[in-house]
């Protein structure tokens, strides 16, 4: 479950400019683990390699582009939830009569090899009505014991199987709030299909505000929550499942945010329209934060109820499951 702040000094919005070394993490910003517009040097546009200040200069010469014509939005969305007619290839994780995440039929076969972790019930009457799934073995009832398992197989298949472990781990729930069934690598979590709940997204909102953008907890403090979207991305074996808590932080007219953990290396400060048409005509930010911004439109009314598709993109904005 990640979160994402927009950066507000009256119109205009920041935007951090991330190292090489960042860059290569993409998952740390002002909050975890999605967050406020991750750029490179060089992220491939429309139609090239573009760096910062290209992609200022054609925001300001695309100014008199039709701001009703969503279809730019539109593709940023779709390329955040990617395959979904392969959803069919998947089987449910079952822990404790609840699906927590599903499993393609291909990654499964590589977890059949560890009979005395997973079980896999053929029986639909086995555990409730989910047919054949995925489920831990019986004698893994305690989350120490389920952690301690399932990170073993995780290590096992090793980065030829799940590329990027890095000693993280996440807690499985069933939903948004709900007790901890065991915890889960992070790189692990697509593989398995579960959604990364269980970050307090207030505390950690303060924390990387002040490690990102130097932004002091008496202003971190006021961001306010409002919303989230979600999207499902299927991709090989993996099926992100992702919700992304929102907030909007109003800053000072002179504050100037200075990063303290060395993980960015400036920051730009543009007019909403802007963004907008970066968002419509490039591929300059990364794609899940595509909608946090456009969500943002919505809210503050840059993108109007007269637009074509209006109603379909405001509900494509939470395409994947929510709870």
């Amino acid at each position: 479950m990640g979160s994402s702040s927009v950066l507000l000094r009256s119109s205009p919005l920041f935007f951090p400019r991330f190292s090489s070394t960042a860059i290569r993490r993409l998952n740390s910003s002002f909050c975890p683990p999605q967050s406020v517009i991750p750029a490179s040097d060089q992220i491939r546009g429309g139609g090239g390699d573009f760096s910062w200040d290209d992609v200022v200069r054609l925001s300001q010469t695309r100014q008199h582009d039709d701001s009703s014509d969503l279809r730019g939005f539109f593709e940023k969305v779709t390329l955040c939830n990617r395959n979904s007619e392969k959803q069919c290839e998947f089987i449910p994780f079952v822990i404790d009569e609840h699906i927590v995440g599903y499993v393609h039929n291909g990654f499964a076969h590589h977890l059949r090899r560890y009979k005395d972790v997973f079980a896999f019930p053929e029986d639909p009457s086995y555990g409730g009505n989910f047919g054949c799934h995925v489920a831990l073995h019986p004698l893994l009832s305690a989350p120490e014991d389920r952690t301690e398992a399932v990170g073993h197989v995780v290590k096992c298949l090793g980065e030829d199987v799940i590329p990027g472990i890095r000693n993280e781990l996440y807690p499985v729930t069933s939903s948004f709030g709900e007790p901890e069934f065991f915890s889960l690598e992070r790189a692990a979590a697509p593989y398995f299909g579960i959604k990364p709940h269980g970050i307090s997204c207030g505390e950690n909102l303060v924390k990387e505000c002040k490690e990102e953008a130097g932004i002091p907890r008496s202003l971190s403090s006021k961001a306010t929550a409002v919303g989230a979207v979600s999207y499902m991305d299927i991709n090989g074996y993996r099926l992100k499942r992702d919700v992304l808590f929102c907030y909007d932080l109003n800053l000072p007219e002179d504050f100037v945010p200075a990063n303290e953990d060395g993980e960015v290396e400036s920051f730009k400060l543009l007019p909403v329209t802007q963004v907008a048409n970066i968002i419509r005509n490039t591929s300059f930010f990364k794609e899940n934060c595509n909608l946090v911004i456009i969500d943002f439109l919505f809210r503050h009314g840059y993108i109007k109820p007269e637009s074509l598709g209006y109603l379909k993109l405001l509900q494509s904005l939470r395409s994947g499951d929510c709870t």
